[in-house]
């Protein structure tokens, strides 16, 4: 087996929607196609990747550094012993060939999207979906069980948009969810306090409730807004301050009794051992968000729960930020504490599929071979478009 080509698209996300830091208006994501030489009815057997939400496509890393180390190595160089399928680690490592330490943005969503369209193709020519893939390459059982899931949401819509905070929520009820996640930091104190009072009412207790501050928040800013919010017992308080602010994060940590969430701006294991090392995470309590599409995929991921647990620390902790069909698989194969899903937002990549609907606040994914991302309509026009 070999690969024959190596495409990609930036594809625009849908909707104009803004945290307490930036606007997605203008936002894309990386759409990434690994064809084999594997023919399968009269096509061949195609691997497919995105590097998640919330960061720029990296369609000039790909194209102009990665793309032509993978395709210049040696076929059988890049695959795993039985020489059926790719090795995704090998593929990782050719692929940072040349590549300094450090420098993790950028680079780290580029390979991401790669490396986990590698695992899309190696389970498609299992005939299996990924989930079982992952699990069996951890040595943890493929069992399928329902995960617990998350509405992330709550952003600050602009004046006359016809939507109020209510609305979005009840939304998220009528599909099956029971918890969700809204912004703050974006607003005023009392507009925001508002705003967690308005969305209480509907997920009838603050356990059922978590906010993202999205970085907003500088030390003072959080301890004060920590200390208004403290009373509602939340789920957790996210991304207080900037996410490389690990003194901040172990001050936060010292002063606010509730459970802390971060790492979804982590992109190496490097990142997490910092934030292990000087950012006052609490065994048994915080929430880490580590993304696999954004922190080159799942070869450095398995590596960051590795050090996790070493630490102490309990994968029932790990939420991945994303709220795609991809991270649900990573979820349900790697045992995690759960996963968010952005219905109705971040078109065509956020939320599932038909075939993935959400009961009493849990999802799983579907038999489709690979991320079954062909399943959900909006990512099946964009692979459409890539392959044409």
């Amino acid at each position: 087996m070999k690969i024959t080509d190596i495409r990609t698209h930036s594809v625009k996300l849908e909707g104009a929607i803004s945290n307490a830091v930036v606007s997605f208006d203008d936002h894309d994501v990386s759409l990434v196609a690994i064809v084999s030489d594997v023919m399968r009815g009269g096509r061949p057997v195609v691997g497919f990747g995105f590097n998640s939400i919330g960061r720029y496509a990296q369609r000039g890393i790909l194209l102009d550094r990665i793309r032509p180390r993978i395709l210049a190595a040696t076929p059988d160089s890049l695959l795993g012993e039985d020489g059926c399928q790719l090795d995704p680690a090998k593929v990782y490592a050719v692929a940072m060939k040349n590549e300094k330490p450090g420098g993790h943005g950028d680079r780290a969503s580029a390979v991401g999207a790669l490396e986990l369209a590698v695992w899309d193709l190696n389970a498609k020519l299992d005939d299996r979906p990924a989930y079982a893939a992952i699990a069996e390459a951890c040595g943890r059982s493929a069992k399928l069980v329902p995960v617990p899931v998350y509405a992330a949401g709550g952003y600050y819509y602009g004046t006359g948009s016809g939507k109020t905070l209510g609305d979005e929520l009840q939304g998220y009820l009528d599909l099956g969810f029971d918890a969700f996640k809204i912004k703050v930091g974006g607003a005023t104190e009392s507009e925001d306090l508002a705003r967690i009072e308005e969305a209480l009412k509907l997920a009838r207790s603050g356990a059922h409730l978590a906010v993202d501050a999205n970085g907003r928040f500088d030390l003072p800013g959080g301890l004060a807004f920590g200390r208004r919010i403290a009373p509602y017992n939340l789920r957790w308080y996210e991304e207080i301050g900037d996410p490389l602010d690990y003194a901040l994060n172990q001050a936060m940590a010292h002063c606010y009794d509730g459970p802390i969430a971060t790492g979804e701006n982590l992109f190496s294991l490097q990142d997490v051992r910092n934030l292990l090392n000087f950012g006052g995470m609490r065994s048994g309590r915080d929430i880490f968000q580590m993304d696999a599409g954004l922190s080159y995929g799942l070869t450095e991921y398995f590596r960051i729960l590795e050090l996790l647990e070493s630490r102490g620390f309990d994968r029932a902790q790990v939420f991945p930020h994303g709220g795609h069909l991809i991270n649900l698989h990573i979820v349900a194969g790697l045992g995690l504490g759960g996963c968010e899903a952005y219905p109705g937002v971040f078109k065509p990549f956020g939320g599932y599929p038909d075939s993935c609907p959400v009961t009493d606040g849990t999802v799983q994914p579907s038999d489709a071979p690979g991320f079954g991302l062909e399943e959900k309509p909006e990512i099946a026009a964009a692979i459409r478009r890539l392959m044409a």
